[in-house]
């Protein structure tokens, strides 16, 4: 591609290739008489979309409908809990839990037949309602898709598709009308904070490298997404590369950088595939490499793997990671903006925050700024996972409650049980519990009551959830993923999951708890890096809003969640027992013993608190105490 006016004509061009999808498309300008959109994102290749692909092409063949019907594979459509999902356009009709043997029904009933096969739509789990319509489910309502907008829209292998929903303009405005000053000046003005944790304005940190001299500067992309339940980067890579790859070559030419790497898990093997499908392509047509679209601007772009090491998503562990050396973690200052990769100024920032960068150009800062709060601008993505019905991926304006999240956009808890506590932030975050249930969801607002935004893992707990137990397992995860480097870290953990231990054991004492908490802030403070300081986060927050948790464990060797083994007993309701024996038959070491039609008793000695007895009982009689 030569110029941006080619690059214009190539876009309206591919417009007509996806105008079935366009708001403004007319029946005339379709290329097919209907598209199907399947999700071919890691969670419902999982369940198989793949085979729905495949069977979906193999009866249009059968029919003789290829040629008047295009399967799309998309990435994520956010409702993972309802995948694999399929679209046909251009009613708009959708699909949920679709299996490879429906695709039959839907070739047959809805496309020969015009009929919608009843049994894949989706009921509303409140109202109970049909929703013909993704974005008619509430799931959506409250939801701003920017750094998503791709994402279950078009297919990301490839590139006439990201082209004909304006890719890569934002790129031709810069490299022709702005200067790198210009762009700095959108970003400042946009308020775009760093999505990667901690909320660095993105602008500042591209100031200092531009401003810092060398012969050599460097771009990079933090895909290295390692908290547990996170999976919003890898979303966005494996739905909307091209998003990316724009947004890093905008930050190499504001910053007079000519090389780019993107650092992503080597576990991610569907978005490391389509990223490096994207590079290919934008190379093949002009938009990364020499002479970029005629300005004389050149950028190239590569990627790097990572061994899944979570350290490394620390970046100045990532760059010792991309030079070849064990990740760990630099002592700052200086910091990677003046001194990061092979000594030479660097901007590292995540997927999420370049995801941005494109249309803030293309609509300008004010547009950003009109979402979000004072402080807070835009959106943010969050990876919605634990109790609750919609698991997903979603994308809210800045200031949303985590009601409205929990309740609004992901159904709330099933089993009719009550929020306790949600989980921001991943291991480095903290507990949020049910009395800051309002409390708008910004970088501020976070920090005061004790928690963090991190990357955008969000966990829903309810009352069956021990907060000393969730404290320990993200413990477990830091000691894990420590990497040794530094005393506090290293040893300090240890220390502290030795005390979680203990309290989950029913062996610590008052003590413990003081020691406990006294440790905890010795490690934030002497940590070298982002790991060490935030491993307290967890175990912090959760003795703050959950303290009578803690003291139930010590003082009278209960787990009030019934969740820890060691604090936990079974017994058996003589009153409600029948004597139908399914709990002696479940037991593995035949702790339960007693006649049929006659109560039974476990025997303490031998039971081993698996709890398949109280699985087994139909009768309720069985307890936990």
């Amino acid at each position: 591609m030569k110029n941006w006016s080619e690059l214009k004509e190539l876009r309206d061009s591919y417009r007509q290739n996806v105008a079935i999808r366009l708001e403004d498309g007319t029946e005339s300008d379709f290329q097919y008489e209907k598209e199907i959109l399947v999700c071919a994102g890691t969670g419902c290749i999982s369940s198989k979309s793949g085979d729905v692909i495949q069977n979906l092409k193999d009866e249009l063949e059968k029919h003789g409908l290829a040629d008047k019907v295009r399967i799309v594979s998309t990435g994520c459509f956010g409702l993972c809990a309802q995948g694999p999902i399929a679209i046909v356009y251009p009613e708009g009709v959708f699909y949920h839990l679709v299996k490879p043997k429906d695709a039959k029904k839907i070739v047959e009933q809805h496309l020969i037949d015009g009929k919608p096969v009843e049994k894949l739509l989706y009921h509303d789990h409140k109202t109970k309602e049909v929703i013909n319509k993704l974005l008619d489910t509430p799931f959506y309502h409250k939801q701003k898709r920017l750094a998503l907008r791709n994402c279950g829209r078009i297919d990301p292998e490839r590139i006439e598709e990201y082209i004909a929903f304006d890719g890569y303009q934002a790129l031709a405005k810069v490299v022709n009308e702005y200067t790198p000053d210009d762009v700095l000046n959108d970003l400042k003005e946009s308020g775009l904070k760093g999505r990667g944790g901690a909320g660095f304005p993105t602008f500042m940190k591209w100031s200092f490298a531009k401003e810092s001299p060398s012969d050599q500067k460097y771009i990079i992309c933090n895909a290295d997404e390692g908290d547990p339940g996170a999976f919003m980067d890898r979303s966005v890579l494996e739905g909307d590369p091209h998003a990316v790859i724009e947004a890093m070559a905008i930050a190499g030419y504001t910053i007079g950088a000519n090389q780019g790497y993107v650092y992503v898990r080597a576990e991610y093997p569907i978005a490391v595939k389509r990223l490096r499908i994207g590079i290919e392509q934008a190379k093949a047509n002009g938009l990364l490499g020499k002479n970029i679209l005629g300005s004389g601007f050149d950028f190239d772009l590569d990627l790097k793997l990572g061994a899944g090491a979570f350290v490394c998503g620390e970046e100045t562990a990532l760059l010792e990671s991309i030079e070849g050396h064990r990740g760990e973690p630099r002592p700052r200052p200086p910091f990677p903006a003046v001194k990061g990769l092979f000594g030479k100024p660097t901007v590292v920032n995540n997927v999420e925050t370049y995801a941005n960068i494109p249309q803030i150009i293309l609509k300008g800062p004010e547009w950003f700024t009109e979402m979000g709060t004072e402080k807070s601008k835009g959106t943010k993505v969050f990876a919605l996972g634990g109790n609750i019905v919609n698991t997903g991926l979603v994308e809210v304006p800045m200031g949303t409650t985590l009601r409205e999240i929990v309740e609004d956009i992901g159904g709330g808890i099933p089993d009719g049980k009550q929020f306790k506590a949600a989980q921001t932030g991943g291991p480095s975050g903290g507990c949020i519990p049910v009395e800051h249930y309002d409390v708008p969801i910004d970088y501020d607002n976070l920090t005061e009551i004790g928690s963090m935004m991190g990357s955008g893992g969000l966990i829903v707990m309810d009352e069956a959830n021990c907060m000393v137990d969730i404290a320990k397992f993200f413990l477990e995860f830091t000691v894990e993923e420590s990497c040794g480097k530094c005393v506090p870290c290293r040893i300090g953990t240890k220390r502290l999951l030795e005390i979680l231990e203990k309290i989950t054991m029913g062996k610590a004492t008052m003590e413990d708890l003081d020691k406990m908490e006294e440790l905890c802030l010795h490690i934030q403070e002497n940590s070298l890096c982002g790991l060490g300081q935030t491993a307290p986060n967890p175990v912090l927050s959760t003795y703050h809003y959950f303290k009578e948790e803690y003291i139930a464990h010590v003082m009278e060797r209960r787990c009030p969640a019934g969740v820890c083994k060691n604090l936990i007993t079974y017994e058996i309701d003589e009153v409600a027992c029948t004597g139908c024996t399914a709990c002696a038959r479940r037991c593995p070491v035949d702790a339960i013993s007693g006649n049929v039609k006659e109560a039974h008793h476990i025997d303490q000695s031998l039971c081993i608190k698996c709890g398949q007895c109280l699985e087994a009982c139909r009768f309720h009689a069985v307890n936990v105490g």
